[in-house]
């Protein structure tokens, strides 16, 4: 490899490192108080995205379990009820 094709080739890698952002990248991992804060942010939205999540689907079930026992389905149904009543207990 001549010096030319060298220079050539370390100056696509040069390039190609600068479209990636590299050196913030580098800064980045040198500060670990961001490091921390990122993470603690991202472990909150995930957090709150889960408890979000299951208040809705928790909400659905319910409701979906309320028009099951209007329908008075013979076995389920009377289940149902009192899944239902114990929620209504502990809710109040």
């Amino acid at each position: 490899m001549s010096r030319d094709e060298f220079e050539e080739k370390l100056n696509d890698f040069i390039l190609k490192l600068e479209r990636m952002n590299f050196s913030y990248y580098i800064e980045y991992l040198k500060n670990p108080k961001k490091i921390i804060f990122t993470n603690f942010l991202s472990g909150a939205a995930r957090g709150f995205g889960t408890a979000f999540g299951f208040s809705i689907l928790g909400a659905l079930l319910l409701y979906v379990l309320n028009a099951i026992v209007k329908y008075n389905l013979p076995v389920i149904g009377r289940y149902i009820a009192e899944i239902l009543k114990f929620v209504k207990f502990y809710m109040h």
